[in-house]
């Protein structure tokens, strides 16, 4: 099979990190064995970005299906021009592409090239939030979602900006290779916590993520793709090389935790978000690895006590 192509449409004044945190994400995929090929399409050969720095593209567009995707990263845009920097020709590929069944996405304003394509029509998407006001009055046939990180409809998938393209990108790679490919990824790229687009809460996965131990973010990276296993502490030790008690202090130590409490809230915080989608809590807690919906209604009551002083 070939690899999955990446294709990066290009803008004047485009931000760099808008584009070179997505392409990191997917060129250091590349390095574990997950293969894409990446691209990068303007409709002038040479583009200054918002940084003023000169980028060269192609003009010629690579062949794309079903399984490829486009990303159109932002550009600078205190307030959005009355028309979105990309030409008729661009926009039909655009449209072309999403209608064969492949992917399409933006990082930032970029969402004003999807808007302008008719791609976001009956559906849901956000965007930086500075834009989030104009975009939505712009395309008023679209939904928009604010104060989220990315929004994904229809194989339509917009996220907020900076930092926010890397956690998109880090969530395709999860769609395609698995959560422990993207979390290899985004160790890799000391970015030690995949952020979920539709949740506005800060997760334990960042919460408990800003320490220095690698022997404790080696321990996270398993717990977090298998929290919902029954993971032994001798396991756990076994994996890194040390005594159960070195990692119970070491893991403490770095993150306020032990190992099982630091599981247990990764269950809790999937169980809520299931919850709130109407799932039971008997299903939620299934689902998250508890044996029953007792343990999961006890945390649930401890989080809820107000706290004393």
């Amino acid at each position: 099979m070939r690899p999955t192509r990446v294709v990066f449409v290009l803008v004047p004044k485009v931000h760099l990190l808008d584009l070179a945190g997505p392409a990191q994400v997917f060129t250091t995929a590349n390095d574990f064995g997950y293969s894409y090929e990446v691209h990068y399409v303007a409709e002038s050969e040479e583009i200054t970005t918002a940084q003023g720095v000169p980028l060269r593209a192609q003009l010629d567009w690579p062949d794309v299906g079903p399984d490829d995707l486009i990303v159109v990263p932002g550009w600078r845009s205190p307030r959005l021009s009355p028309v979105p920097p990309i030409g008729p020709g661009t926009r039909q590929r655009l449209r072309d592409h999403h209608a064969a069944g492949g992917t399409v996405a933006s990082v930032c304003s970029g969402a004003d090239a999807l808007g302008a394509s008719g791609l976001l029509d009956g559906r849901r998407f956000t965007t930086h939030h500075d834009l989030t006001d104009e975009l939505a009055a712009r395309y008023p046939r679209a939904a928009i979602v604010r104060d989220v990180l990315y929004v994904e409809d229809d194989r339509v998938i917009t996220s907020a900006g900076i930092a926010s393209g890397i956690d998109l990108t880090l969530h395709l790679v999860a769609v395609a290779h698995g959560a422990e490919a993207a979390a290899r990824v985004a160790r890799e790229m000391v970015v030690y916590a995949r952020r979920n687009g539709d949740e506005l809460q800060e997760s334990a996965m960042l919460r408990h993520r800003g320490h220095l131990s690698d022997l404790a973010h080696r321990v996270q990276d398993v717990i977090d793709t298998r929290y919902a296993d029954r993971l032994l502490l001798s396991d756990l030790a076994g994996q890194v090389g040390v005594s159960e008690r070195t990692l119970t202090r070491i893991f403490t130590t770095a993150t306020g935790l032990t190992p099982l409490r630091y599981q247990q809230l990764l269950r809790l915080e999937r169980a809520e978000h299931l919850i709130g989608h109407g799932t039971t809590i008997e299903t939620a807690a299934r689902t998250v690895g508890f044996e029953d919906a007792r343990m999961l209604r006890r945390l649930r009551a401890r989080t809820a006590e107000p706290v004393a002083g």
